[in-house]
């Protein structure tokens, strides 16, 4: 993808005066040391809101719950000044879904690409929506 493609979804959400972008990153395979560790997943996100320019309002929340192995992991909320990036890691599928939602405009592939390299992930499905 060039850099031309990447800026689309982000000039494209400034041309169309959206309220804000949502995107709902989904990332398989990942390093099940990765996604099982609280204090990777809070540097992630330091690191997340950091390349994309959001500032973090309090600290990030990591807990680890699920009675049913499906879908048991680690569960991530970080408040931003401009909305909320959450996520689920789901231990029985070393899977990570990660949703981002700003009113600031944010570049979703850039999003993707880190959180892959991140976590190790081997493939991801990125769904993208406008918000108005």
């Amino acid at each position: 993808m060039t850099i031309e493609q990447k800026e689309c979804v982000r000039d494209e959400a400034i041309r169309r005066n959206v309220w804000g972008i949502a995107s709902a990153i989904d990332i398989y395979g990942c390093d099940p040391d990765m996604i099982r560790d609280a204090d990777r997943i809070r540097s992630f996100v330091i690191e997340l809101c950091d390349l994309i320019e959001m500032k973090r309002y309090g600290e990030t929340q990591v807990v680890h719950f699920g009675e049913d192995e499906r879908v048991a992991g680690y569960s991530m909320v970080q408040l931003i000044e401009t909305s909320l990036i959450s996520a689920h890691f789901a231990n029985q599928s070393n899977a990570v879904y990660l949703d981002v939602f700003s009113c600031k405009p944010y570049d979703p592939e850039v999003v993707r690409e880190f959180a892959q390299d991140y976590f190790g992930g081997s493939t991801t499905e990125l769904s993208i929506t406008f918000r108005k």
